[in-house]
């Protein structure tokens, strides 16, 4: 913590900026991470207790307050909805075959429904692969300070150097620290994101299957 705080001290506002840039988003990766971590796991177990409460049901009305009681994170009811809505007539979808208009409603639930369960990915994405140079510009931007300031003191050394330099490496290491957890979150998520998308691609195919049937015209 010596080193740091000397750095601090000895720092002008480029690098009291970068410091506090990564802080920040420091800050928010891990956020983030608890909030999705948390948000996914809570999603995972909807999943694995709504849909074969769903299917149980006797009727699509028991079926959806089986949801509703199951589907804390809203990620089931939407397709649902989708599926058993009616479009206003005399519009373009109105136009199509049921079953098309039952496609259509059911894929962009199911894309928002996604969009909700991806966000903020790209913030981790962005702090993962960031963060590591931001760290270094604080790096070279500390170095070059740090010789600036030794040069106009007179002699150069090795010991004059080294203890500057080293203190600099620290934005390097600090920029590390940022991005790795960020990384390993975004594919940790990327990949719970694509179990909870299979999931809900065969729920939403099966509810068509089943309420396409129901829309067959006469």
């Amino acid at each position: 913590m010596s080193g740091f705080s000397t750095f601090w001290e000895q720092g002008d506002w480029v690098l009291h900026s970068v410091t506090l840039l990564l802080l920040l988003m420091s800050v928010s990766a891990w956020v983030v991470i608890f909030w999705k971590g948390w948000v996914l796991n809570r999603a995972r177990g909807d999943l694995n207790r709504a849909i074969p409460a769903f299917w149980s049901a006797a009727s699509l009305a028991d079926a959806r307050q089986a949801l509703a009681h199951f589907d804390r994170e809203s990620v089931l009811i939407p397709l649902l909805d989708a599926g058993m809505a009616t479009a206003p007539k005399g519009t373009l979808e109105t136009s199509g075959k049921r079953e098309s208009q039952l496609t259509r409603r059911l894929r962009d639930a199911l894309h928002g429904v996604l969009q909700q369960l991806q966000f903020g990915q790209v913030l981790l994405a962005s702090i993962g692969s960031t963060a590591p140079f931001i760290g270094l510009f604080g790096t070279v931007w500390g170095i070059y300070h740090a010789l600036v300031s030794i040069s106009t003191a007179g002699t150069i050394t090795i010991e004059k150097v080294s203890g500057p330099v080293g203190e600099a490496l620290i934005m390097t290491a600090a920029g590390l620290a940022v991005a790795i957890p960020a990384v390993l979150a975004y594919n940790i998520f990327g990949k719970l994101v694509g179990a909870c998308e299979a999931e809900l691609e065969g729920f939403a195919h099966d509810l068509r299957e089943m309420l396409g049937d129901d829309a067959q015209e006469p």
